[in-house]
C-alpha cells in the first residue's frame, strides 16, 4: 500500500508509461488517419476547408498527421516533431470543427491533445528509436 500511495517513480517506470502513451495514442490516431487515407476520394469533396486553403489539401495535411506522424510516434522517431502536427490537428478538431465541445463530440479530440502536449514535454523515452539513437 505505501508503495501505491508514494510519489517516487523509477527511470524503469516512467519510460514505460511514455512508451505505453506513445504505442496506445499512436495506434489510435493511426487508425483514424487509415481511414481518411483510404476514403480520401470520398471525403476529399465534402472535408472542412480550413483557412481557405481547399477541402483537399485540408484533408492531406489531415491524413499526414493522423497516419504519418501518429506512425512516427508508435516508433519514437521525431516524437516531440511528430507531435506537432498532431496537436494542430486535435486543437482544430476540438475548436473549429467541434465548437470546443469538450464535454461533448469533441472528447475524442480534447484526450488526444491532452496526450500528444503530454508527449511533447517528455519526450520519446529510452523505450524508442530517438533513444536507442541517443538524440
Amino acid at each position: 500500500m505505501k508503495k501505491l500511495m508514494s510519489t517516487n517513480y523509477s527511470p524503469l517506470a516512467f519510460n514505460t508509461a511514455v512508451f505505453l502513451l506513445r504505442i496506445f495514442l499512436g495506434v489510435l490516431m493511426m487508425h483514424s488517419g487509415y481511414n481518411k487515407l483510404v476514403g480520401f476520394g470520398d471525403m476529399k469533396s465534402h472535408f472542412m476547408d480550413f483557412m481557405g486553403m481547399g477541402s483537399t489539401l485540408s484533408l492531406i495535411m489531415v491524413v499526414f498527421a493522423e497516419f504519418f506522424c501518429a506512425l512516427f510516434l508508435i516508433l519514437g522517431l521525431f516524437t516531440r516533431l511528430a507531435c506537432i502536427p498532431l496537436i494542430i490537428t486535435m486543437a482544430v478538431a476540438l475548436f473549429k470543427a467541434h465548437h470546443g465541445d469538450v464535454f461533448g463530440d469533441g472528447t475524442h479530440s480534447a484526450l488526444f491533445l491532452g496526450g500528444f502536449l503530454t508527449l511533447m514535454l517528455l519526450g520519446p523515452g529510452k523505450a524508442s528509436v530517438d533513444g536507442i539513437s541517443g538524440k
